[in-house]
C-alpha cells in the first residue's frame, strides 16, 4: 500500500469520526434534517459552497473547459451560481418563515396532496444522476490512486458505503460539520496545486495567454438561433431547474434565522463562482505540462476525460501536491456527495412514504429516514454502475425534470395568489409530458425539449388555474 493511499484513508478515516461525531446532535427528525434550525452564518455559507462545489466542478466541467471553452460550460458554474443568487433573493426568505422540512412540505400546504406527491417523486428522481456523479467521482479517486488495481465499478461501491455510514447516523448535522472542515481542505489544497502547476507551465500569465488564443473565453454562442436556444436551455437547466430542490431547501432552512439563510445562500454563491474555476484553470496548465497525456484523454467521449486532473497530478506532482490534490477532491466529493443522500432521503420519507401510515412517532420516523437512505443509495449505486455519461451530463440530464414539471408551481405558489390546485397539477404534470415528448420525437430541433416543457408548464398553470375548477383547491396557507 502506498503513501498516497494510507494518507487517503486516513483523511476518509476523519471525514467519517466528524460524521459520526455529529450524532450526538441528533435527537430528532428536526435535528436530523435541517440540523435543529440552528446552524450560524460560518457554517451555513460553508454547506452552499461544500456543497455545490462537487465532483463535476473539479473534475467533469474542467475537463469540459479544456475541450470545448467557456462556451461549453453555462449551466456549470455560471448557471449554478444564479441558482444560488435567485434563492438568495427571491425565495429563501419565503422558505424560512413557512417552517417546512422538506421542499415537498411547501407543495401540500400550498396546493394539497396530490402536487405534493408529484412534485416530490419528480424531484426525487433528479437525485439519481446528481448522487450518481459523485459516486462516480469517488469510483475515479479509488481507480486513480490504487493505480488500476481497484476498478471504477469497485471504487464506485466502496465510495457510496463510506458516504452512507457518516450520513445514516449524522444526517444533517453530520453533513454540516464534514462540510465546514472539507471547505478549508478545498480551498488550501486547491490553491496550492494551481500555485505548483501555474509554475510547471510557465507562469498565469502564460496560461492565460495559451488559453485566449486557442479561443478558449469564447463564452456567447457564435453561431444561428439553435445554439443560442441549446446556450440557454444548458444555462437555465441548472440555474432554474435546480431551484425546487430539497438539498438547496435543506440548507436555507438549517439556518439559524431568515438573515442568515439569506447571507450564507448569497455569500455561499459567490465563494462557489470564484473559486470554481480555480480547477478549470489547473486543468488548462495540462495542456502545457503534458500535452500528449491531454490530447490521448481527450480521444474519449465518455466519462474517461475527466481522468485529465487525477493524471496530471499523479505524473507530474510531488508526494505533498498529491496529497493536498486528492484530498481537496475528496472533500469536493464528499461534501456534495452526503448531502446529496440526505436530500431526496427526507423528501420523499416526508411526503411519500410517511403519509401511508399516517401519524408516527418521531423515533419511528427517525428510523424510517435512515432506512430509507439507505435503500436510496442502493438505487444510485446500480444507476452509477450502469452510466457512461460524463458528470457534467448527468447534472444537466436530472434537472431538466424539475425545470420541466417543477419550477412553475414553485414561484407561482410563492408569487401568484392565483394559482389553483387545478393549474398545478396540469402545469406538473403537463410539463414533464411535453418535455418527454419533445425528447422521444423532437430532440434535434430548434428549441431543446426541457425550455418547451418550461414554456408548457407556464401556459398550463394560466389556463388551469382561470378554467373552472374541477379539482378542488387545497391549499392549507399562502406563502407571501
Amino acid at each position: 500500500m502506498t503513501p498516497l493511499v494510507l494518507a487517503t484513508l486516513a483523511y476518509l478515516v476523519v471525514t467519517v469520526s466528524i460524521g459520526l461525531y455529529a450524532a450526538r446532535f441528533v435527537s430528532n427528525s428536526k435535528d436530523y434534517l435541517v440540523a435543529g434550525r440552528g446552524l450560524p452564518l460560518y457554517i451555513a455559507m460553508a454547506t452552499v459552497f461544500a456543497t455545490w462545489f462537487g465532483a463535476e466542478t473539479v473534475l467533469s466541467v474542467s475537463a469540459t473547459f479544456v475541450k470545448d471553452g467557456l462556451g461549453g460550460i453555462p449551466a456549470d458554474p455560471f448557471g449554478a451560481t444564479f441558482c444560488l443568487i435567485f434563492v438568495a433573493v427571491f425565495f429563501a426568505r419565503a422558505f424560512y418563515r413557512m417552517d417546512l422540512l422538506t421542499i415537498g412540505d411547501f407543495y401540500k400546504k400550498r396546493y394539497g396532496k396530490g402536487v405534493e406527491v408529484l412534485t416530490s417523486v419528480a424531484v426525487t428522481i433528479t437525485y439519481l444522476g446528481w448522487t450518481s456523479a459523485q459516486m462516480t467521482a469517488l469510483g475515479i479517486v479509488f481507480n486513480s490512486l490504487s493505480g488500476g488495481a481497484i476498478s471504477l465499478d469497485a471504487g464506485i461501491v466502496i465510495g457510496a458505503l463510506v458516504v452512507l455510514v457518516y450520513t445514516t447516523f449524522g444526517g444533517m448535522w453530520a453533513v454540516a460539520l464534514t462540510d465546514l472542515f472539507q471547505s478549508v481542505v478545498i480551498v488550501i489544497g486547491l490553491f496550492y496545486i494551481a500555485w505548483l502547476a501555474a509554475g510547471m507551465a510557465g507562469g498565469f500569465d502564460a496560461v492565460l495567454a495559451h488559453a485566449s488564443q486557442a479561443g478558449k473565453f469564447q463564452f456567447w454562442p457564435t453561431g444561428g438561433s439553435k445554439e443560442w436556444w441549446a446556450f440557454v436551455a444548458a444555462w437555465a437547466t441548472l440555474a432554474i431547474g435546480s431551484i425546487p430542490q430539497q438539498d438547496v431547501f435543506q440548507r436555507v432552512t438549517s439556518a439559524k434565522n431568515e438573515r442568515t439563510a439569506v447571507r450564507a445562500t448569497l455569500y455561499g454563491a459567490i465563494v462557489y463562482f470564484l473559486l470554481a474555476f480555480v480547477p478549470i484553470f489547473i486543468a488548462y496548465t495540462a495542456v502545457q505540462i503534458d500535452p500528449k497525456m491531454v490530447e490521448s484523454v481527450m480521444k474519449d467521449e465518455g466519462r474517461e476525460i475527466q481522468l485529465l486532473l487525477p493524471n496530471l497530478v499523479l505524473g507530474h506532482m510531488p508526494f505533498f501536491a498529491q496529497v493536498m490534490f486528492f484530498g481537496a477532491l475528496l472533500s469536493a466529493i464528499l461534501s456534495t456527495a452526503s448531502g446529496a443522500l440526505l436530500a431526496p432521503t427526507a423528501l420523499f420519507t416526508e411526503n411519500v412514504i410517511k403519509p401511508l401510515f399516517g401519524s408516527m412517532p418521531d423515533k419511528r420516523f427517525l428510523l424510517l429516514l435512515r432506512t430509507v437512505l439507505v435503500f436510496f443509495t442502493a438505487g444510485v449505486l446500480i444507476f452509477a454502475l450502469n452510466n457512461t455519461s460524463t458528470m457534467y451530463e448527468m447534472i444537466q440530464n436530472a434537472y431538466k425534470v424539475t425545470l420541466a414539471g417543477a419550477f412553475i408551481p414553485l414561484v407561482c405558489g410563492i408569487y401568484w395568489h392565483r394559482a389553483t390546485t387545478q393549474g398545478a397539477l396540469l402545469a406538473a404534470v403537463g410539463g414533464i409530458a411535453v418535455w418527454v415528448t419533445c425528447e422521444a420525437f423532437f430532440a434535434e430541433a430548434t428549441v431543446p425539449p426541457q425550455l418547451v416543457g418550461l414554456f408548457a408548464s407556464a401556459a398550463f398553470i394560466v389556463l388551469g388555474s382561470y378554467a373552472p375548477q374541477l379539482i378542488k383547491d387545497g391549499r392549507q396557507t399562502h406563502a407571501h
